[in-house]
């Protein structure tokens, strides 16, 4: 009830559709009942305006006022009244302004006749024209509110993805962190030489790494660097047994995608491919553009998909979640074996750029 108020305070009461609408209906009138009429047409048409703009202005000027109201009495019901008490003395006013001020009824019964009939017809359209009205005023209630409402589900379904959104980064975050970490204990145990410049690595990579982590996305640009910082790192802690190649099509350099996409695939790689083989094994990363979309290509010479026993751990089942939540289902993560060993990831999402 409070939004129709607002809703009805918001329409001017001279509206062009209620002035259109009064126009049309007036003048049709007019021109029907001054067929056979001894008045000129343009007077008679001139009455049942004049007429119906006055209960145009009751309609709009009852719509809002008064605020507060008894309980049982609403603003349709007074609008209604307002309209029928109006049109008799509108009708007089109306005699009155075409016969020069005084429409002498004592002396043309013609005038009374006509008087009368105009009268009529007021009270006999009017009332149904303003409940047409009312209930075209709140079918448009009706179409706004559940706009409305759809626009506040919408906000609502989205501000549960974004809070979904980051509970799975939540989840990614510490995963990579004490993996890395669970690195840096292995050097420190083993009396590793390289312990320390590792740790110096890790705390740099931290310091660039974790401010943009909590963001809702980054670039492919800023996501290059960070794999690169986490390659470095591993490649200390296995200098013989992991090597790299990254490369990015200038074009995917600021195109939008979930923080950790490109990480969580090298990860994997690294985790699940180069560290349980033997004898290590190289891992490619390309980023490019076609048709519109953006692919990532992570491919690595690991153990492969079988050793693995179950795929390539919960990183990219969280990974797979968090691009369908960003890209609204429009996103294909694939994984396929590479001959003689190791796995190929790619993923395929909607190139969209760094919003500014």
């Amino acid at each position: 009830m409070i939004y129709s108020r607002v809703m009805a305070a918001s329409t001017p009461i001279f509206a062009w559709t209620r002035v259109r609408f009064t126009l049309a209906v007036a003048g049709a009138l007019g021109l029907l009942f001054s067929i056979g009429n001894d008045t000129a047409t343009v007077v008679v048409v001139g009455r049942y305006l004049l007429v119906g703009f006055a209960a145009l202005l009751m309609f709009g000027v009852f719509e809002r006022w008064p605020k507060r109201l008894p309980k049982w009495l609403s603003h349709p019901a007074l609008q209604l009244i307002a309209i029928v008490v109006i049109i008799p003395p509108a009708a007089g006013l109306a005699y009155g302004l075409t016969t020069g001020g005084d429409p002498d009824f004592a002396n043309h019964p013609k005038r009374v006749t006509g008087f009368g009939t105009l009268v009529f017809a007021g009270l006999l359209s009017a009332p149904w024209i303003a409940v047409g009205a009312l209930l075209r005023q709140r079918d448009k209630l009706v179409r706004e509110q559940a706009f409305a409402f759809e626009l506040e589900r919408s906000e609502y379904q989205r501000n549960a993805l974004d809070a979904r959104l980051r509970l799975l980064q939540a989840q990614v975050e510490p995963h990579f962190l004490f993996n890395t970490l669970a690195n840096v204990q292995a050097l420190v145990d083993t009396g590793s030489p390289q312990a320390s410049r590792v740790l110096t690595s890790l705390i740099a990579y931290l310091r660039a790494a974790v401010p943009r982590i909590g963001s809702s996305a980054t670039t492919l640009e800023r996501e290059l660097e960070l794999v690169r910082a986490y390659l470095d790192l591993m490649q200390m802690r296995m200098p013989d047994r992991l090597q790299y190649a990254l490369h990015i099509d200038p074009g995917a350099a600021r195109l939008r995608c979930p923080p950790m996409t490109l990480l969580t695939l090298i990860e994997n790689s690294v985790r699940h491919g180069i560290d349980p083989s033997e004898t290590g094994g190289r891992i490619d990363a390309d980023v490019w553009l076609r048709d519109g979309r953006c692919i990532v290509r992570v491919t690595d010479t690991g153990v492969g998909l079988r050793a693995t026993s179950g795929g390539l751990g919960t990183g990219l089942a969280t990974l797979r979640e968090r691009l369908q939540l960003a890209f609204g289902g429009d996103a294909q993560l694939q994984l396929s074996a590479v001959q003689p060993h190791g796995v190929c990831a790619e993923l395929s999402f909607p190139a969209q750029p760094e919003q500014p």
